[in-house]
């Protein structure tokens, strides 16, 4: 609390009182903040954020559709969006300017039918596949994360990387797409080139 001046900590106050109105379990949530779909959304104790983030649930079958495990933390900006499923572990750190979803407008898959290029995108069959993050991920600043992919446990995502494929578990990934560059070795207890 030292960082903040008279005006900072009394803003901090705030918000603390507000978190407890938005999520009882909450650890702080600064404002503002855009939540849609609040009842399908379900955030465990440790939940915090920064500023301008937005978490949208719209369920298919009206369970909670967006899980967010303990000592969650993510930053300024973040866009989540849930469908069918996204599930975020324990202790997972994001980074600012980060979107997370499980849905898309079309498949484009191969049938042309649900995303042909001269239907209006906005009316397109809306697609979803589930999204798992385990514990302990970081994501950097600028990642997307794609429908249908699990990063495992550990694993660290470097900054404007795309997630279109599932990641295994403890290893550093970067690119567009993302790919593994480094695992961490437990034998040596080094992070290791690939």
């Amino acid at each position: 609390m030292r960082n903040y001046s008279f005006l900072g900590l009394l803003k901090m106050f705030v918000f603390l009182i507000r978190t407890k109105l938005v999520f009882r379990n909450a650890r702080l949530i600064r404002f503002p903040i855009d939540i849609r779909g609040r009842q399908f959304i379900q955030v465990k104790k440790g939940f915090t954020t920064g500023y301008g983030c937005r978490l949208e649930a719209y369920p298919i079958n009206k369970s909670k559709v967006l899980i967010i495990g303990e000592n969650f933390q993510m930053n300024d900006y973040v866009h989540i969006t849930a469908m069918e499923s996204v599930k975020i572990g324990n202790n997972v750190l994001l980074a600012s300017k980060i979107y997370i979803s499980d849905c898309s407008h079309g498949s484009y898959s191969g049938n042309a039918l649900d995303s042909h290029p001269d239907s209006i995108p906005k009316e397109r069959k809306m697609f979803s596949k589930p999204v798992m993050i385990e514990d302990n991920v970081w994501l950097g600043e600028f990642v997307s994360v794609l429908p249908g992919v699990t990063i495992g446990k550990g694993t660290i995502v470097g900054a404007n990387s795309v997630v279109s494929k599932s990641l295994p578990p403890y290893i550093i990934a970067v690119g567009i797409p993302a790919k593994p560059i480094k695992k961490f070795n437990f034998e040596t207890q080094k992070w290791e080139l690939i």
